[in-house]
């Protein structure tokens, strides 16, 4: 169920940020490991995450009723504020945490800059 999700949340409407998304899943998958969650909260749990990493990484965050919109009106107005308060307690707050994003950003600069000095210590 969780890859649905993970798919489900890429493929949203919003043009968010890479960071974002890679934050969205590193939340839901500690998130997943610190609890259980029923099958009909998942999707919640998603949502919650996700508005969790907007707000923490983009500049214009979707509104919350964006979110309701986008699960087809699954959950109501107050069940996302709920969610997003145990996520972040159960994380005890702790957003900042390099994810796999971070890492390839800096392996494609290294591959880059490797390409450069090549090309001047070796002109063809």
């Amino acid at each position: 169920m969780r890859s649905i999700l993970i798919d489900w949340l890429t493929h949203s409407k919003f043009k968010l940020m890479p960071e974002t998304l890679y934050l969205t899943i590193n939340i839901v998958d500690r998130y997943l490991t610190r609890t259980f969650v029923s099958r009909r909260e998942l999707q919640l749990v998603g949502i919650a995450s996700m508005l969790i990493a907007c707000k923490y990484k983009e500049i214009w965050a979707p509104q919350v009723n964006d979110f309701i919109c986008l699960s087809d009106y699954a959950y109501t107005r107050e069940q996302i504020p709920v969610m997003e308060k145990a996520i972040l307690g159960k994380l005890e707050w702790y957003l900042t945490v390099p994810t796999a994003y971070v890492f390839l950003v800096r392996f494609i600069k290294a591959s880059v800059s490797l390409d450069k000095e090549e090309r001047v210590a070796c002109p063809v």
